[in-house]
């Protein structure tokens, strides 16, 4: 089965959601998960740590430069990401809607190329 990037965008300005807010978030997405593994479609999924703690290694002539942060600077990033096995794009976007209601952010579907 074909193999789905869902990546969650989360905004890099504004305040964070309230703790009480942040809580049922974070209830949602554990009920996500959950469901993901008992339908077996979940292949790996994670959070990730705030923009400033990236690292960016780019070539330049014979060279690798690293430089602390993003490559780029943006009003979104990526905050995490699922990974889906899933038989087609139809049933990716019903994941992806469910992850919407979830996170209450954007979600990003993109399949990955073999």
């Amino acid at each position: 089965m074909p193999q789905y990037l869902l990546s969650v965008i989360e905004p890099s300005e504004g305040e964070p959601p309230a703790p009480a807010e942040l809580e049922k978030i974070m209830a949602d997405v554990a009920e996500l998960d959950r469901e993901l593994r008992e339908a077996g479609v979940w292949v790996f999924s994670g959070g990730l740590h705030p923009p400033a703690t990236a690292s960016t290694l780019r070539p330049k002539g014979e060279d690798i430069l690293v430089s602390d942060g993003p490559f780029v600077e943006g009003r979104e990033h990526l905050g995490g990401f699922s990974i889906i096995d899933v038989p087609d794009l139809d049933a990716a976007l019903e994941w992806a809607r469910k992850t919407v209601v979830a996170t209450t952010l954007p979600i990003e579907v993109r399949p990955f190329r073999w």
